[in-house]
């Protein structure tokens, strides 16, 4: 595949396309990384330094890349956390451009808004434009259980609400959607669910709760789903396979003990994701 990766980037760690581009590429993919900001480390540290590019710099990039004649070959285009609604036109303006060229092309837009226990940590009126505006025009989005909750207008604690949620963000426009951390009245102590719903039908993962919560985890798995859902045309193989490399490289990281995840050193259980979860037919 050939992925346009419009997001943020960090010399330091791993968050946004610093994330998102190196398991795309061990897959075996082309990555076309457009960055929105470009900091020394991501800001969970407290402290960064680097600039917040402006969306006209961001537009005049992407038009560089169809000055070459090379949009319409691309596959996919991917978005992760987008801090202003001018950076969010720019690249729904890059998802038409692409789409006009290329019908076949998807946009998988990871809606980065919050999270349980932190609530949101965008600015306001973000919400609103990712719900009301981005989500709409998306083929694929990966929220988590508390971003599907507000996308959706609604509480869910059984798994049946969560996925009556889904149903009411797909009937917006996203044909998939991948919810993480969900955490509903059936999942067994010390654990959490994956869901992943299609046209096709709804499937769940059972991994155990791992006692960390690194950034950037969001970013690996919103890359790698729509990577393994686009080549093999399967929600439910492309769900195990994410989950399977996602898990390894959390592992890799609690053994670690670091800050940051350890993509380089799990890199293996990325190109070849191993068989550790079958997944579950809901629906």
């Amino acid at each position: 595949m050939k992925i346009l990766s419009i997001q943020s980037s960090v010399a330091y760690g791993h968050v946004g396309n610093s994330a998102a581009a190196f398991p795309l590429q061990r897959l075996g993919h082309e990555v076309w990384p457009v960055l929105t900001v470009h900091f020394s480390n991501h800001t969970g540290y407290g402290a960064w330094r680097g600039p917040l590019l402006d969306p006209a710099q961001v537009a005049e990039v992407i038009a560089g890349i169809g000055d070459r004649g090379v949009l319409g070959s691309a596959d996919a285009v991917l978005s992760g956390y987008q801090g202003d609604p001018a950076m969010g036109a720019v690249i729904l303006e890059a998802v038409d451009t692409v789409k006009a060229a290329n019908p076949n092309a998807v946009y998988c837009c990871d809606p980065v808004l919050g999270d349980v226990g932190r609530g949101m940590f965008v600015r306001p009126g973000i919400p609103e434009y990712m719900r009301d505006v981005v989500v709409p025009r998306a083929d694929i989005i990966t929220p988590n259980h508390f971003e599907l909750d507000f996308l959706a207008g609604r509480s869910t604690t059984t798994l049946t609400e969560v996925l009556d949620a889904v149903d009411v963000v797909r009937a917006t426009g996203p044909r998939h959607v991948l919810v993480t951390s969900v955490l509903h009245a059936d999942v067994p102590a010390g654990s959490l669910e994956v869901v992943a719903v299609s046209d096709e039908g709804a499937w769940s993962v059972t991994t155990p709760l791992l006692p960390i919560s690194p950034n950037g985890g969001g970013d690996v798995t919103a890359a790698l789903y729509l990577a393994h859902l686009c080549t093999t045309g399967s929600p439910a193989t492309a769900l195990e396979r994410t989950i399977a490399s996602v898990f390894t490289i959390l592992e890799a990281t609690l053994v670690a003990g670091t800050r940051e995840i350890q993509l380089v050193a799990a890199q293996d259980a990325i190109a070849a994701p191993p068989a550790r979860f079958a997944a579950r037919r809901l629906r």
